[in-house]
């Protein structure tokens, strides 16, 4: 964990969030600035600051990231009318909290190309 990280202050408790998923690896809550009607942050408990720090020991968390943007999406109930899943790296990319994080957005179409 990072002291001055955003999310892992969420991930501790320190700061309030509306939590909707969580497990050993992975936990999930709803975006305070959603641009969708679902929008939802998936974020790995472990602190990585970005996609390009990244290693081949955190392929299968990352696997297990997008299986929970899965069934989240089913159980929300947007999964069949289609959704996305965003990840953001660096400043030129829209990464703002340097915190690993993917943002899973449904309940609207999604329009191309995006930002």
């Amino acid at each position: 964990m990072a002291s001055d990280c955003l999310f892992c202050k969420i991930i501790q408790g320190e700061i309030p969030a509306t939590i909707i998923y969580k497990d050993a690896e992975i936990i999930a809550f709803k975006d305070i600035d959603p641009q969708a009607p679902q929008h939802l942050l998936i974020v790995p408990r472990k602190h990585i600051r970005n996609v390009l720090d990244l290693t081949t020991a955190d392929n299968s968390l990352i696997g297990n990231i997008y299986q929970v943007a899965g069934k989240l999406a089913h159980d929300l109930g947007f999964a069949e009318d289609g959704f996305r899943i965003v990840n953001n790296c660096n400043d030129a990319g829209g990464q703002t909290v340097w915190h690993l994080h993917f943002h899973l957005l449904g309940g609207r179409d999604m329009t191309w190309p995006p930002g």
